[in-house]
């Protein structure tokens, strides 16, 4: 499953994580991003202990969406020692995410 990712949570959960971090940047009211869910979901699954899954809901996080530049959702950011990797920017096929994250184990 998924972890839910807050301002707060961001540093030690992100940041800090030696394996890479994929993190949805969604919202409760956006369309596509309930399309994208489930997706994120078996991605999760599919990569446990691998690498970690998580989400960031724009509107409870605005701090971390503004550091960075988050402007559309969905929004997926692959993190890699606490840098920006990879981005993904819309509703993308579960193949597609899962590739470009198994591009950084």
């Amino acid at each position: 499953m998924a972890l839910e990712i807050t301002d707060s949570s961001f540093q030690d959960t992100v940041l800090k994580s030696d394996k890479p971090v994929l993190v949805d940047f969604w919202a409760v009211w956006c369309g596509p991003c309930r399309t994208l869910g489930p997706i994120i979901e078996e991605v999760a699954s599919d990569f446990e202990g691998k690498a970690v899954v998580g989400k960031v809901d724009v509107d409870n996080n605005q701090e971390i969406s503004m550091q960075y530049g988050i402007r559309n959702i969905p929004t997926v950011l692959i993190f890699k020692n606490g840098e920006v990797v990879d981005k993904l920017v819309g509703v993308a096929p579960k193949e597609v995410i899962a590739e470009k994250l198994s591009a950084h184990l």
